[in-house]
């Protein structure tokens, strides 16, 4: 199915509804995350139940991530023609269905099948619903939007731990996994009924043709490297957090499942307030007139940087609560980089190709995801003890996180990133070394 194209994009109108499609879009981005943390939550009563040695949940961890780019990738190409209301329909319907086989008797081969499955269906999530919510804001005001669909990711945490959690405790990890199914059914119902394709839409058409930009230059530009390469140790944070840290917070710290519900949450809450605050900073200081080099590159990620610093003191400090407090501040600063990558990323990509684009960009950071969990599950396995695995799995992130950050500073110039490619579709074909049509 063609999406219908029904208007250009405009410089300053944001067409009504715009702001109950970001907030529909928002709990989709809530169930998106709950569903993905639920193995990290359970995660010890999972390896108890299975018998798994950390490397064996480590691989559970990534085994969601097998897919996950390779489906980005494919379904972002498909939403340059395709409605992304039904796209977005499509993936919510197919996270339902793979959590209802684990609320039987389950090994761990029909675990990681499910979350193969569920990480297909989950890997356009984040491209998608911002293309989507793109297609009801004009530039200069996404990031706003942008933030507040990243904050999905933090409340289906906040929101969920607790429940899933109590769940967990008080009846088993099974019942979790069917809770999040109905969950996701019931979103997508309410998107059938009240979800819509965006007016400011500039979907591929002849008429379109001459704006397009060769995918080899997007692909290639410093702005499109720096963003994968700052969003990459951003997201090995995220993985961590979503498969590691409430294991770790049990084994490696001490506290009780039940304790560890309401510690979990405490990442989010922070990552949370970061968003929002680089999502006003950013666009108060676009507004002042600054330069999207620094109001987006630069307040994006300078955060990572100062994160891994902080996560770096973790092998250094003794006590429980100074540990959690240091993966809470360092982990919750790398959400900054989320926020501004899609805006970035929009400034020079022809709208015809900016679903492809942010698919792309969303498949090769998220490779992380496939990395991190079974490196940290490694580590743990081969150390003296179960705390200096966890330790030196957290220095191993930091490390990642501060080597992305610096890339991030160096290469993150979308305002020259634009005008470059703007020129270079103004100058004559046989200046850029292409026949004349």
């Amino acid at each position: 199915m063609i999406a219908h194209q029904t208007s250009r994009e405009t410089p300053n109108a944001t067409p009504k509804g715009a702001w109950k499609i970001t907030f529909l879009l928002f709990l989709f981005m809530l169930v998106n995350f709950a569903d993905k943390i639920v193995v990290g939550l359970a995660g010890v009563p999972i390896m108890t139940d299975l018998k798994l040695e950390p490397e064996q949940f480590g691989l559970l961890g990534s085994s969601f991530f097998f897919l996950f780019s390779i489906s980005a990738i494919v379904v972002g190409f498909v939403v340059n023609r395709v409605a992304t209301r039904w796209v977005l329909l499509v993936l919510a319907v197919i996270w339902s269905l793979a959590q209802f086989p684990m609320i039987g008797s389950v090994g761990l081969t029909t675990l990681l099948i499910c979350r193969i499955i569920l990480g297909a269906g989950e890997g356009p999530a984040g491209a998608v619903a911002t293309h989507a919510v793109y297609k009801w804001f004009p530039d200069e005001k996404r990031t706003m939007p942008t933030a507040i669909l990243t904050q999905g990711s933090a409340f289906g945490v906040i929101v969920a731990v607790p429940t899933l959690n109590w769940v967990v405790v008080n009846y088993s990890w099974h019942h979790a996994f069917g809770a999040l199914g109905v969950i996701g059914l019931l979103w997508s119902v309410a998107w059938l009924m009240l979800g819509k394709e965006g007016p400011l839409v500039g979907l591929a058409t002849s008429t379109a043709a001459e704006t397009r930009v060769p995918y080899f230059q997007l692909l290639t530009s410093r702005t499109f490297i720096g963003c994968c390469a700052a969003s990459f140790g951003a997201y090995w944070a995220l993985s961590l957090g979503l498969t590691w840290f409430t294991p770790f917070i049990v084994k490696g710290l001490g506290f009780s499942q039940s304790e560890a519900g309401w510690i979990s949450i405490l990442p989010w809450i922070f990552g949370a307030c970061v968003v929002l605050i680089t999502g006003w900073v950013s666009q108060a200081l676009m507004a002042r007139g600054v330069s999207t080099r620094v109001a987006r590159g630069v307040v994006g990620a300078t955060p990572l940087i100062v994160g891994g610093a902080i996560t770096a003191m973790l092998a250094h400090v003794e006590g429980a609560g100074l540990r959690v407090a240091l993966l809470v501040v360092g982990g919750g600063l790398t959400g900054s980089i989320y926020v501004v990558c899609g805006p970035m990323l929009s400034e020079f990509t022809p709208v015809s190709q900016r679903g492809a684009i942010l698919a792309i960009y969303g498949a090769i950071y998220t490779l992380a995801g496939i990395i991190a969990p079974y490196v940290m599950g490694s580590v743990i396995q081969h150390s003296a003890s179960m705390l200096d695995g966890y330790l030196t799995g957290y220095t191993i992130n930091a490390a990642t996180m501060v080597a992305s950050g610096v890339l991030g500073l160096l290469l993150l110039w979308p305002n020259t990133e634009r005008a470059r490619l703007t020129a270079d579709r103004a100058a004559p074909p046989e200046l850029l070394g292409r026949p004349a049509e």
